[in-house]
């Protein structure tokens, strides 16, 4: 796909999910990333026609996005969020995402969570057959990264484990914590990687989203679809 029809995808999925879920008077989850940034200039036209909506918010990034597009911004749950609307770097069949290329992840799976309903917004490239395709983003304590890298090495000893950023300028989360990106390969139990991951002491948390999308759309350079749950 190219470049442009890509961001048109994208524009198209982000734009369809507010148009289905957001409505008047409701408090949002808003996600981070170049899908989400349609999501999030959508709500914020629905706010300039008079719409009273406020969004929570997955990163700093974001929040300076809501508030250049005059969305007022509120805590995690300082409202009840009726939608959370985020992008994914991989879709599986059965709805688990690999998240956090853009470095949010923690964030993310807070306001996913505690959205009542939870809606990825795509393009194309990014559905998969299994997870594993992209590294894993996997979010630690600065202190623990000898010891976090040596036991997944140590658990995982075919796996590639790169520090974001490198060691000269590593990346810092909006946590103030460091990413870990890590390559697995194909994904067969998602959820049983998460878990293992995170049993290790400075794991804060990994980009492994099972079990908490309720819905993904599918933007094409021509609309999008909504993708059914396998």
């Amino acid at each position: 796909m190219e470049a442009e029809n890509v961001d048109l995808a994208k524009r198209k999925a982000g734009e369809a999910a507010v148009d289905r879920y957001v409505r008047d008077g409701m408090c949002v989850g808003l996600g981070t990333g170049t899908t989400a940034y349609w999501a999030i200039q959508r709500v914020g036209a629905m706010v300039k026609a008079g719409a009273s909506i406020t969004a929570v918010c997955t990163s700093v990034a974001t929040e300076a996005l809501c508030r250049d597009a005059g969305v007022p911004v509120v805590g995690l749950l300082e409202c009840e969020m009726a939608v959370a609307i985020d992008g994914a770097d991989e879709v599986a069949p059965d709805f688990s995402l690999i998240k956090g290329a853009g470095g949010a992840l923690l964030r993310e799976k807070a306001v996913a969570l505690a959205a009542e309903t939870f809606v990825v917004v795509v393009d194309e490239r990014k559905i998969v057959k299994r997870l594993g395709a992209v590294p894993l983003p996997v979010e630690i304590v600065p202190f623990t990264l000898p010891w976090v890298t040596r036991e997944i090495a140590r658990a995982y000893p075919e796996a590639g484990v790169a520090l974001r950023g490198g060691a000269e300028s590593p990346y810092v989360t909006d946590n103030h914590n460091l990413l870990l990106d890590c390559s697995f390969g194909k994904i067969g139990k998602p959820a049983k990687l998460d878990k293992a991951l995170r049993k290790i002491h400075g794991v804060v948390d990994t980009g492994i989203f099972v079990g908490i999308t309720s819905a993904v759309f599918v933007g094409t350079s021509g609309g999008f679809r909504e993708l059914k749950r396998a």
